[in-house]
């Protein structure tokens, strides 16, 4: 039971923090950084290549969480495991944001 709760009581600090810092987020920024994610998810966050999710209008946290598991390799693909991995806290914040705010 202990460690049910320690987990909750983890889950839930990192979900306050995640919130936290994408208050914080700078969308110009994350346009600005976005170049690099444009080749796979086009140049407005919609993909023109199947299997390649578009980004545009996708919920803020959940691409934070998507880059930060990506970043940590607890989600595995190729290609974005090294492109997050190069990625800072910031930059995940500042593009979560961006994308985000795209409709």
């Amino acid at each position: 039971m202990k460690k049910v709760l320690a987990v909750v009581a983890v889950s839930l600090l990192t979900g306050i923090t995640g919130v936290a810092s994408a208050a914080h987020a700078d969308a110009a920024a994350g346009k600005a950084k976005s170049g690099m994610c444009a080749a796979c998810h086009g140049a407005a966050g919609i993909s023109s290549i199947p299997g390649y999710p578009n980004l545009a209008g996708q919920n803020e946290q959940y691409l934070v969480a998507q880059l930060k598991a990506f970043k940590a390799g607890t989600r595995k693909n190729p290609m974005m495991n090294p492109t997050a991995a190069a990625l800072s806290d910031a930059d995940i914040d500042n593009l979560s944001s961006y994308y985000s705010s795209l409709k």
